[in-house]
């Protein structure tokens, strides 16, 4: 089996870390979590199978490109400009405090500066992926709170990109400080940012919209694959950089491509998986009985990272005119350390800044520190309540301006709309111009900030794989419509949200003929097939044109909806309703006339015309400005402009024609409409 070693560690890590990720989340910890753990089952440090270190830590390293392309596809200078306020001194300010804060707790146990400055530098950077996470379960990605957080750890990752690139030569500096390496590394790292951004910028979109031209998905695919990977391996190998550098930089550059939403779609896969391996060969080098031994200094460390860290957020709230929700939250998000922490970790152990006890607190932190945090999340809606009882503290928290409300406190007795598509567009038009009040959900950042410009509430996050629909406020809510086109994400919202609010009327869209039960079975009132509905809507207006009865049509089509669009005639509302249709249209014909101002009918009422008595045909609606009128009483009075609706037999509405005509036959001033 030695030939298919890759393949088993492939497969057996995949395995476990899936294991371990769905009973995360099961607890509601973040799959990191499991992941981690995932990586000490199969360690080297635990009974049982052990995977191996090195071809794991080799697929990591793709993890790592993939991660650092992400990044860098999705950075926007402009995004980052727009919080520049919040996110540039505060995460400067708080990186470089919180280095000094490693610097000193290294320093206690007695580690040399260079171990400390390391320590310092892995705790300052929060984790990319967790925060994310956090802020769309939570419903604040989409808010004031939530960008500033973004623009932070941007800062904070651009930062890392830098470090990364000094940490070789910095570490390689004896006695006297190697200002001339340094300066090599820098012009290296400048001269492939420049090569890459202004020769890229021009060749690698237009490569990937020749491609795209070709309409061949894998083709498309295998290009950005190639991107990504040639160009990080090219800076590491051209010019001497890392190859997170050289993969940022490669998501930088594609990001100026029009596709770059489609690169970023067709990535994904990839990034997740990839990091995934990442996540597992971290936990593969934490060592249980590490943890075990030195259980005070790992929770004093942890402490460090979840408190400290949230300590000096809330000291620069104090000094800079934040909005005290914004300090709140930004000291709740990143008071966590992941991926960035354990990549400078690696290349500190790798350099021998770090010895592998110090890494293996580093790795313990961040897996305490990660499943801490969502329970901190949660404390920040009690601090903001509990500060606020203490108006002189609260005042000096909140300098700037109230705090922003989330989207979801903003509205109530409102409808739910999870899907901003074609579907969910005009709905949402139709409320708004009802003034119906509504919240929109939604996973495409584009589509959000849309919204946000419309002034619509809307929350960013998928509303079928996270914890985001539990803060659309359904229990408040009028109605849910579930308008996406992916069956299987509408019914997994389908099912959450009829836990969530048991009395909920939800209407949901379905794709396929088994989607549809499925919908009602989980909890769905009203289940809508496009497709199936265009077919009733010929099949209506194929039945008016034949002359049948309209209101038996709708009482026709509405049973065919309630039985789920069964194409075969088999329920007894249906039997009954299709052999009324068949016997309205043999005998009953309904036709409107409108009463002109000579019409000999004005003034007269319904008694007194006794039109039933003289042709059989009853009177039973009238149509008269703009408001009708059914089963008019005897004494109401033909006006002009009347449209009268008259029920009868073939030969009574004849009768009805005739007698009309014979009494004004100067002129007739009847319009017929049948």
């Amino acid at each position: 089996m030695h030939e298919i070693t890759l393949l088993i560690n492939i497969v057996v890590a995949l395995v476990v870390a899936f294991i371990g990720g769905v009973i995360a989340r099961r607890i509601g910890l973040p799959t990191i979590v499991g992941y981690l753990l995932a990586g000490i089952i199969i360690g080297p440090f635990t009974p049982g199978f052990v995977g191996d270190t090195e071809t794991i830590g080799q697929l990591a390293e793709l993890g790592v490109i993939f991660l650092m392309f992400g990044v860098g596809l999705h950075f926007s200078l402009d995004d980052l400009w727009k919080v520049r306020s919040v996110a540039i001194p505060g995460a400067v300010g708080r990186m470089i405090l919180t280095i000094l804060l490693g610097l000193g707790f290294s320093r206690l146990w007695g580690w040399a500066v260079t171990s400390g400055v390391m320590i310092g530098l892995a705790i300052s950077i929060a984790s990319t992926v967790v925060l994310l996470r956090n802020l769309t379960d939570n419903g604040l990605l989409n808010t004031p709170p939530g960008k500033a957080a973004i623009g932070w750890v941007i800062v904070e990752d651009l930062a890392t990109v830098l470090i990364l690139v000094l940490l070789p030569t910095l570490a390689n500096t004896s006695e006297r400080f190697d200002w001339t390496g340094l300066g090599v590394t820098l012009l290296k790292a400048a001269g492939f940012v420049l090569v890459a951004y202004f020769v890229g910028k021009r060749l690698i979109p237009w490569i990937l919209l020749r491609i795209a031209h070709t309409r061949s998905r894998e083709l498309f695919i295998l290009a950005v694959l190639a991107i990504a990977l040639g160009i990080a391996l090219g800076a590491a190998e051209l010019f001497g950089v890392s190859l997170a550098l050289g993969a940022f930089i490669a998501g930088v550059v594609v990001n100026e491509s029009p596709l770059s939403h489609q690169v970023g779609a067709d990535i994904l896969p990839f990034q997740e998986a990839f990091a995934v391996l990442f996540f597992v060969s971290i936990g593969m080098l934490v060592n249980p009985g590490y943890i075990f031994n030195n259980i005070t200094t790992i929770l004093a460390f942890t402490a460090l990272i979840v408190f400290g860290k949230a300590f000096v957020t809330i000291f620069m709230g104090f000094l800079l005119p934040w909005p005290a929700r914004t300090t709140l939250v930004l000291a709740a998000v990143l008071s966590q350390i992941g991926e960035f922490s354990f990549i400078l970790g690696q290349e500190g152990l790798a350099l021998g800044l770090l010895d592998r006890d110090q890494y293996s607190l580093i790795l313990a932190g961040s897996l305490l520190s990660i499943t801490i945090n969502p329970l901190i999340m949660r404390l920040t809606t009690p601090t903001e309540r509990w500060l606020q009882k203490t108006p002189s503290v609260w005042k000096m928290l909140d300098r700037h301006r109230p705090a922003s409300t989330s989207a979801n406190e903003a509205v109530e007795g409102h409808v739910v709309i999870v899907g901003y598509g074609r579907v969910g567009r005009h709905i949402i038009n139709l409320l708004g111009q009802m003034s119906i009040p509504h919240l929109v959900i939604d996973l495409d950042a584009e589509r959000i900030e849309e919204l946000n410009r419309r002034g619509v509430p809307s929350l960013y996050g998928d509303a079928s794989n996270s914890e985001v629909l539990t803060h659309a406020g359904l229990e408040r809510a009028r109605a849910l419509v579930v308008a996406g086109p992916n069956e299987a994400a509408s019914e997994l919202v389908v099912a959450a949200a009829r836990d969530l609010s048991p009395e909920l009327p939800i209407v949901a869209r379905a794709t396929t003929e088994e989607g549809i039960q499925h919908l009602a079975q989980l909890g769905a009132q009203d289940v809508i097939h496009p497709e199936l509905e265009g077919g009733l809507e010929i099949v209506r207006h194929t039945l008016l044109k034949l002359g049948f009865p309209p209101q038996e049509i709708f009482r026709y089509t509405d049973a065919v909806r309630h039985d789920h669009y069964d194409a075969q005639i088999n329920t007894e509302d249906e039997h009954r309703l299709l052999h009324d249709l068949i016997h309205a249209s043999e005998r009953i014909e309904i036709t409107w006339l409108r009463l002109e101002e000579d019409n000999p009918l004005i003034g007269k009422t319904i008694a007194q015309a006794d039109l039933r008595a003289r042709t059989g045909a009853s009177v039973v609606a009238i149509m008269r400005t703009g408001q009708l009128v059914a089963n008019p009483k005897s004494l109401t009075r033909f006006e002009a402009g009347d449209r009268v609706g008259f029920i009868g037999d073939a030969e009574q509405i004849e009768a009805v024609e005739n007698l009309l005509k014979e009494t004004d036959s100067a002129n007739a001033g009847v319009e017929w409409e049948t």
